[in-house]
């Protein structure tokens, strides 16, 4: 019996000495230094020097921190050097940037400032959820509401028990797509929108004649109506272009892959800047920083396209609510950015005005 224990003890501590020796020496000490070997002299890859368990957060925290105190002029849309100062100073310095970005084991387990509040966060959402899942689920009749999660546990109710086939964890993860990937990147457009032609009022006027020339001047619009709004198809494009919700999108390869002449290794992330990309100016021309709603007024794909990239699934309905909450609103009011307002924008997950957007409104006579 006791020799069955030793064994047992014994294998647990190969396992624990293999899982130690691949995440301390492989993972953080041999991986980034092949890596970047590999990188620097095979394609001219270079980047600030990999730091041992510190990385370059430090360096990071504090170029951020002071450009943080940045404002800028509400007719300057360049707010990536505020965002992101790191990634400009690096990709000036060394041209081609790499920069390796990597936490010891166990770093999002650690008591950390940044892990507590996180930890808080998500139990305060996670607790405020299951408060209304549980209430629609205690309903007497048996009615689970009409909206979206109404209508999930409506269609994953057994017919016979009356029970839900999906687990509360399951439903609490598709309530959390529902407002950060449905709500919050569709609230944020209209929030750019509504700066953007409080900042340019002569494009706020010309999409209020676009609306009431295509749904008239009593009437909301309707399906046929908001496919004949066209000038606002243009500048919700023109928003997303200057004020994307996603400021960095990442990609992991599972697998080696190559991307031209570039190999990129599995496991390793890609951070692509939607800013950088969006200002281009051989691909936007030399207004790339302006505001220019034109340059859409023969669509999305003749104005610039990634081949073969995936669609939302839920973009087209995100786009039409957008048009439909903006048609609405030109419809009934004017307005114009308060005299208060601080034009910050911060990177908060996603792209958000760091004071808010304080507006004043007036009625359409």
């Amino acid at each position: 019996m006791d020799s069955i224990v030793l064994l047992a003890l014994i294998a647990l501590l190969v396992v624990a000495i293999s899982w130690l020796w691949d995440y301390t020496v492989v993972r953080l000490i041999w991986s980034p230094y092949r890596t970047t070997k590999e990188f620097r002299e095979k394609l001219g890859f270079h980047g600030p020097a990999y730091k041992f368990l510190k990385v370059n957060n430090e360096e990071i925290s504090s170029m951020k921190e002071e450009a943080d105190s940045l404002v800028l002029d509400v007719h300057d849309h360049d707010y990536f050097p505020k965002i992101a100062p790191h990634y400009l100073k690096w990709r000036a310095q060394y041209v081609i940037l790499l920069a390796l970005s990597m936490c010891p084991p166990g770093c999002n387990y650690l008591p950390t400032e940044r892990n507590r509040r996180k930890w808080m966060l998500e139990k305060k959402l996670r607790n405020t959820l299951i408060q209304i899942i549980q209430l629609r689920l205690s309903s007497k009749d048996g009615e689970y509401g009409n909206d979206l999660l109404g209508l999930m546990l409506d269609a994953c109710a057994s017919d016979k028990q009356g029970e839900v086939s999906l687990s509360m964890d399951e439903i609490i993860d598709e309530c959390k797509t529902f407002f950060f990937a449905g709500h919050e990147t569709t609230s944020l457009l209209l929030t750019w929108t509504v700066f953007l032609l409080s900042v340019y009022p002569e494009w706020q006027e010309r999409l209020r004649n676009e609306v009431f020339r295509e749904c008239g001047r009593d009437q909301y619009p309707d399906a046929n109506s908001l496919s004949k709004l066209k000038e606002i198809t243009m500048v919700l494009l023109e928003t997303l272009r200057l004020y994307n919700p996603a400021v960095f999108i990442q990609r992991k390869p599972i697998t080696d892959i190559k991307v031209g002449s570039l190999k990129i290794p599995a496991g390793l992330a890609v951070y692509i800047p939607v800013p950088i990309m969006h200002r281009d100016k051989q691909i936007w021309g030399a207004d790339a920083d302006e505001f220019n709603p034109l340059r859409f007024q023969n669509g999305a794909t003749r104005a610039a396209k990634i081949p073969h990239a995936l669609l939302s699934t839920s973009q087209n309905f995100a786009m039409l609510e957008a048009k439909a909450v903006m048609a609405v609103m030109l419809h009934r009011f004017c307005f114009v950015v308060s005299p208060g307002y601080v034009h910050a924008p911060m990177d908060l997950i996603t792209l958000k005005p760091k004071f808010g957007l304080p507006v004043k409104k007036i009625v359409v006579e």
